[in-house]
């Protein structure tokens, strides 16, 4: 893992095309922002998390459900 230090309105590049900038910096808290192409998809991790499981379990559904169906 690489660990950076940025202060409020400092960025880190990623791959040309994304940057993370430090928005606002409040007691504990650190505000990002993300600048991306549309076609790249951006999540907190715990939204990133409910996709997979909600996408798992369509793939694990649908032989379920054409066993019903029949």
């Amino acid at each position: 893992m690489l660990v950076l230090s940025r202060k409020k309105n400092e960025s880190i590049v990623i791959n040309d095309d994304i940057t993370i900038v430090v928005v606002e910096i409040r007691g504990d808290k650190v505000r990002l922002g993300v600048e991306a192409p549309k076609e790249v998809p951006v999540h907190r991790n715990e939204v990133y998390e409910a996709i997979r499981r909600h996408q798992q379990a369509e793939q694990a559904s649908p032989a379920n459900d054409s066993a019903a169906t029949e």
